[in-house]
């Protein structure tokens, strides 16, 4: 078992999670993209993320290493959905199945209850059966499909929602 950090993942990490991201979308269907992003694409990411105020997480092995990481966002644009947001979590392929997205995923979902959401939602491949578990291990429920929402490697793609109700916040607003 590794010795894992959990820290506050920044710019300096473009590159780490960059290599996450395109490992996913060349070798697998976590990422409906096609092509490899860029440390430009990175940029904008952050950028994003800065104007969102939306945390990105991230464990590290003693020697600085990222093992994964993960974030939320906007889940929809309009103004109700501000207590909502879709999550994802990625971990580098080494350090799959040593508990690194179990861990990512306790600590997301302890931020948006501390940051007041009510909702987290995680799109996931139908294919993709540790996600499932993962998600419904930490309490998730199925709430849709999608069914052939996406066409890579050759085939169509089934998309799941996965979704966790908080109990945050504890004073919502409308507006």
């Amino acid at each position: 078992m590794y010795s894992m950090r959990l820290i506050t993942c920044t710019r300096k990490h473009s590159q780490a999670i960059l290599d996450i991201f395109n490992d996913a979308i060349v070798n697998s269907t976590a990422l409906y993209d096609y092509k490899p992003r860029n440390l430009e694409t990175m940029a904008t990411w952050f950028d994003l993320k800065d104007k969102t105020k939306h945390p990105v997480i991230g464990i590290e092995t003693p020697e600085g290493v990222l093992m994964g990481f993960a974030t939320y966002g906007v889940f929809r644009e309009k103004p109700a959905y501000k207590y909502s947001v879709e999550h994802s979590v990625y971990v580098a392929s080494e350090f799959r199945g040593k508990g690194v997205g179990r861990f990512l995923l306790k600590n997301i979902i302890e931020l948006a209850k501390k940051n007041g959401l009510h909702m987290m939602i995680g799109a996931i491949d139908a294919s993709n059966q540790v996600s499932v578990h993962l998600h419904k291990s930490m309490g998730f429920e199925h709430c849709g499909t999608i069914k052939q929402s996406g066409f890579k490697f050759g085939k169509w793609l089934d998309l799941e929602f996965f979704q966790l109700i908080l109990p945050t916040p504890t004073d919502p607003t409308d507006g």
